[in-house]
């Protein structure tokens, strides 16, 4: 990001120019000017300033100067000085959305450390409006399955390859993996897309009613059946059945899930005539299926049946170089959907999460980003036993972060600094500092 220039809007010479004077020599760069016109025309919406204006003068006042600047940009931080300040008139201006009010007089120390503050405000501002033109440029997949690692990749080429077609597929992985994500992926991604997509979690549905749910049943099929009722998988038709937690059906029902698998037809209970059926099947689990079936928990040939095609998701402890990005796209979602701008993410706090094991993976990752936007969330600690400082952590993700880029350019450093945001000379001066050599990265 550029150096950030601070707009100074005053008639009154002498003190426009011991105002600039005070603020260059607090580190700011100032374009100091009586006439308004001469700011405006500096400001952008990818402006990286703050602009502080008379209230008060010939012609066109303060207020009027502030309403045109957000005219070009609404979130640009405003302030507003005065020698005739009142109380009315501060309220007044804070309802029009200025950032601050100054009474004159007024300390440049206290001006300079309300700028700082306002130029933080801004820099946050640009910053999560460019991380939302990167997420949104991300299309498809890239915006559902986030990230850049090998596993990642080779999770969205499968998904794609799959998607096109009609084949039933068993879909692997860990508590909070994000085995749903993929699922509706395969089904958004296909010729399906435009029918129903029914989610079921075979472990949420009570044993009694789950035979009912999926198959539905006729008035009368039981003891308060009132009538007819359309199962999902009826429901479906045309579509998509995703089956998550498939491990926890019941034996008994699994014969029947089978059956219709092999047969592409029901019949809803209390009825002996068959229903066919036009969907895919896609199931979950994070079990093994064949040690489970070897016990006796699992029937195997529901096993087989539904293990011709299946796909990976690789747990987020085997993908750390993801993180950092993952991170900022859940901390998005979370600015929509609570309405808050979201908090300066630091080195030190990626590094933090790098470090640790995710259990719960995506979706403990997402729990800590929303804590993260509403300002609930701590540093959180390296792994128990780690024995990295924080330095060393920092240099750990800044290392891994500077490879990763590297080995997705096949070793290009064009590309790989501007994708990192780096000059070419502090791209190489950091290869020489963690010994990164193109051939020693490209072969790891």
């Amino acid at each position: 990001m550029d150096h950030a220039t601070v707009l100074l809007v005053d008639d009154e010479e002498d003190l426009r120019r011991s105002l600039g004077q005070g603020l260059e020599l607090s580190g700011q760069d100032v374009f100091a000017t009586g006439v308004a016109e001469d700011a405006l025309e500096r400001i952008s919406r990818d402006f990286y300033g703050v602009l502080i204006t008379d209230i008060r003068m010939p012609g066109t006042d303060g207020f009027q100067v502030m309403k045109q600047a957000f005219e070009i940009d609404p979130a640009l931080p405003v302030v507003l000085i005065t020698g005739h300040g009142d109380v009315p008139l501060a309220v007044e201006a804070m309802r029009a959305g200025a950032y601050d009010f100054l009474e004159k007089p007024f300390s440049v120390s206290h001006l300079a450390s309300v700028v700082e503050r306002a130029l933080d405000r801004r820099r946050l501002v640009l910053e999560n409006r460019k991380l939302r033109e990167e997420l949104a440029d991300r299309t498809g997949l890239e915006s559902r399955l986030v990230g850049r690692t090998p596993a990642m990749e080779l999770l969205r080429r499968n998904v794609t390859a799959l998607a096109t077609t009609d084949a039933d597929v068993l879909i692997l992985g860990e508590t909070g993996s994000g085995k749903e994500v993929v699922s509706r992926a395969l089904h958004d991604e296909g010729p399906r897309k435009d029918k129903p997509f029914v989610a079921l979690n075979c472990g949420a549905l009570p044993a009694e009613i789950i035979e009912s749910e999926l198959f539905g049943h006729e008035k009368g099929a039981f003891t308060g059946a009132s009538g007819q009722r359309i199962g999902k998988l009826e429901h479906a038709h045309g579509g998509t059945v995703f089956l998550d937690e498939i491990e926890s059906m019941p034996l008994e029902l699994q014969v029947k899930l089978l059956r219709v698998i092999e047969n592409r037809t029901i019949e809803r209970l209390g009825s002996n005539k068959p229903i066919e059926l036009d969907v895919r099947f896609i199931a979950a689990t994070k079990e093994d299926l064949e040690a489970a079936g070897k016990e006796g928990r699992f029937r195997l040939d529901l096993f087989y049946r539904l293990n011709v095609v299946n796909v990976a998701i690789p747990p987020l402890r085997d993908r750390p170089e993801d993180i950092p990005l993952l991170f900022r796209h859940l901390t998005v979602e979370a600015r929509a959907r609570y309405r808050r701008e979201i908090p300066d993410i630091g080195d030190d706090y990626l590094a933090g999460l790098m470090a640790r094991d995710w259990p719960g993976n995506v979706r403990e990752l997402r729990n800590v980003a929303d804590r993260f936007v509403l300002g609930l969330e701590q540093m959180p600690e390296p792994q128990s036993g780690s024995g990295a400082s924080l330095f060393e952590q920092v240099a750990s993700y800044e290392r891994t972060l500077i490879a990763a880029e590297l080995k997705r350019n096949d070793g290009a450093i064009k590309p790989t600094y501007e994708n990192l945001g780096l000059s070419r000379k502090a791209l190489y001066e950091k290869m020489r500092k963690y010994e990164l050599g193109k051939d020693e990265v490209l072969s790891a």
